[in-house]
Formats: C-alpha cells, sequence, structure tokens
C-alpha cells in the first residue's frame, strides 16, 4: 500500500518513517512533504492509497490541503499534536487519529483499518463530512459518524435516545427504535456528546435530556425516557442529573 507522509517537522516526518519501516512492512513510502502546496502536488503525482496527515503546519493545517485535492481517493490518518477542536472534528468524523509521540500499537491498528478499508474498497464520505463540520462553529455540529463493519452511519445527534456501554462497544438506541453497536468504548461518546446536552448518568449509561420522561424513585433513581426504557442513575451522578433535570 503506497503512502505519503505530511507534517512540517522535519523531525517528526523521519521518525514516523522509522516506526512505517519498523513495525508496518507493507506500507510503501512514496513520498514525504512538509509543505502543504508541495504535499497537495505530492497526491497529485503519486496517487497514494494513504496519507499521514499533520493538522496544524504553520499559516496552514491538513484540512487545506484535503480542501486543495479535488480526488479524494486515499485514506488519511491524522499524525498530531493539535488536540482540540480539529480533533473533536476527526472524531466525529469517525476517522483515525495518532497523537505524536506515536504509539507503535497505535500505528498498527490504524494502519491495519486503513488496509481492510483499501482491500475492500470501502468508499465512505468521511473526509466530505469531516470538512463539512469545520465550516460550522463546534456547538452547531448536528451530525456524527458512526463506523460499522461495512459502512459508515451518518446519524442525526437528535435521533440519538441513549447510548449505552456493552463492554467496550458501545449501543446506539435512537428515537425511531433502530439500534447501533460501535466497536468505541462509551467514555469516547461521552466526551464527544456532553457539549450537545448528552448525560452520564452512570458508568454504562449516557442519555439524551430530551428525551427524558420523568424521575423514578425507586432503586434510588431511575429515568424513565420516551420509549419507557428505564435507566439508573449511579450516585456519583445524582446531583449533576437532578440538577440538570431540575429535580
Amino acid at each position: 500500500m503506497k503512502a505519503i507522509l505530511v507534517d512540517d517537522e522535519l523531525t517528526n516526518l523521519e521518525n514516523l518513517h522509522i516506526l512505517l519501516e519498523k513495525y508496518c512492512k507493507e506500507i510503501k513510502i512514496v513520498g514525504k512533504s512538509h509543505t502543504v502546496a508541495d504535499a497537495a502536488v505530492l497526491i497529485d503525482s503519486q496517487k497514494p492509497d494513504l496519507v499521514f496527515l499533520d493538522i496544524q503546519m504553520g499559516t496552514q493545517s491538513g484540512f487545506d490541503l484535503l480542501n486543495m485535492v479535488e480526488e479524494r481517493t486515499f485514506e488519511v490518518i491524522f499524525v498530531t499534536a493539535f488536540d482540540k477542536y480539529g480533533i473533536q472534528a476527526v472524531k466525529f468524523a469517525a476517522l483515525d487519529y495518532l497523537l505524536k509521540p506515536v504509539n507503535p500499537i497505535e500505528l498498527v491498528t490504524a494502519v491495519s483499518k486503513a488496509q481492510n478499508k483499501v482491500k475492500n474498497r470501502i468508499q465512505t464520505d468521511q473526509v466530505n463530512f469531516l470538512l463539512q463540520q469545520l465550516t460550522k462553529a463546534e456547538k452547531t455540529v448536528q451530525k456524527i459518524a458512526l463506523p460499522q463493519q461495512y459502512e459508515i452511519r451518518y446519524l442525526a445527534i437528535s435521533d440519538i435516545l441513549r447510548c449505552e456501554a456493552d463492554n467496550t462497544y458501545t449501543l446506539f438506541l435512537l428515537m425511531d427504535g433502530d439500534k447501533i453497536l460501535v466497536s468505541k468504548p462509551l467514555k469516547e461518546y461521552s466526551d464527544l456528546l456532553k457539549p450537545h446536552g448528552f448525560l452520564r448518568t452512570h458508568q454504562s449509561h449516557l442519555v439524551n435530556p430530551e428525551a427524558v420522561k420523568s424521575w423514578l424513585k425507586e432503586d434510588g433513581g431511575m429515568l424513565l425516557m420516551n420509549n419507557g426504557d428505564k435507566v439508573p442513575v449511579s450516585k456519583p451522578h445524582r446531583d449533576v442529573v437532578k440538577g440538570i433535570l431540575g429535580q
């Protein structure tokens, strides 16, 4: 699988190159660039399968590069120390990212996932979705991408009734009764959806407060959802949940 590395710091480029040669021998590095303009030319000429892309690159960003490229037929793995809004947008789009310094185990996992997409010719709109989100303020983001085995589900946040932990997976229960199981832990979605008002009621439960019907005074406190589900509220979360719900 052909790959291009893009980072404005030459030391980071070389470090990533070394890690890929050591741990991901199936990757053929066909180019490296430390500027957005040169990277765009390189992508056009080499037609890579995979691009490792830094987010913050001087006065420009990796997102600027993606906007410049007309045919985005490659997979993207972000490699960055920038972990604020840019990474939040990447998470909402369900794209892979690695924080510097790069962990070899996380690198191998991200490369394996990218290989699977390329091998099975899984085409998604994740990059387009990401760029659309970046044109909005964070609080106005209205959709989230949920990765499935053979597809990416794009879901309106307002359609989420609640989320429930299932070991290292998260089960999304939707307003229309549909269910989606995602192979990521509940904490990741709790962090993503907190700015949208979602409440962590329990170690294993996250709810949309707009879908809460009432507070039940049983078993120490439970929430009755609009669909009839009962969601437990653990003692550490009780005061916060009651306060937000006006109990």
